[in-house]
């Protein structure tokens, strides 16, 4: 079990570990305070998304010093624990699709004549830079995508192309493989904690 431990009077227990829940947790500490955060790797660059469940007995100042901790790196939303798995699957995972989709507009952009260095660059500023016009302006994303497109335009030939692979359905479904997966892990680790508690407890 790979935990990270935040202490508040050595009480409290922060576990960053995909699929481990709190009831899991507190088998193994029943007489700590635990909150199950899950962070991502934007994290090292102060952008992170990370969501946050408290368990019972969590206090007020204790979820302070979660939201302080992982805020000043970022972002900490709090959330029913239920939802961790797909809090996993997108923010906790997601960076790699985006990764992915990075090199693949880089790689595109080189493709069509543009050096490395620049279609790197680009590509990445691009997607960084839509990102921040839907935190920023609070419009749908249709909305933002139908501000690029003009009639017989490039931006629609290129959405063709991207619905021709399935772009929308494929990603929807990498978050969901990526929460399914967590939602496994979760209970073959309740199943192996039944198994090592047994009939009399620990």
């Amino acid at each position: 079990m790979k935990l990270i431990f935040f202490s508040h009077k050595l009480q409290l227990v922060t576990s960053i570990a995909a699929g481990i829940t709190i009831s899991q947790l507190k088998n193994d500490l029943p007489r700590r305070r635990f909150v199950h955060v899950m962070p991502n790797t934007p994290s090292l660059v102060g952008e992170a998304a990370c969501g946050y469940a408290i368990g019972q007995g969590v206090t007020d100042p204790d979820k302070t010093i979660v939201e302080k901790i992982f805020g000043a790196v970022g972002i900490a939303l709090k959330l029913e624990e239920k939802l961790m798995a797909a809090i996993t699957g997108l923010s906790g995972s997601g960076p790699a699709y985006i990764y992915l989709f990075i090199e693949a507009l880089s790689d595109g952009g080189i493709r069509a004549g543009l050096p490395q260095n620049v279609a790197t660059q680009l590509a990445a500023l691009t997607v960084k830079g839509a990102a921040e016009m839907v935190l920023k302006t609070g419009r749908h994303m249709g909305q933002l995508k139908d501000g690029v497109t003009s009639a017989g335009g490039t931006k629609i030939a290129g959405a063709e192309a991207l619905e021709r692979g399935a772009f929308w359905g494929t990603t929807m479904s990498a978050v969901m493989a990526a929460t399914k997966r967590c939602m496994q892990l979760a209970n073959a680790s309740e199943q192996e904690t039944d198994k090592n508690l047994g009939p009399f407890g620990p």
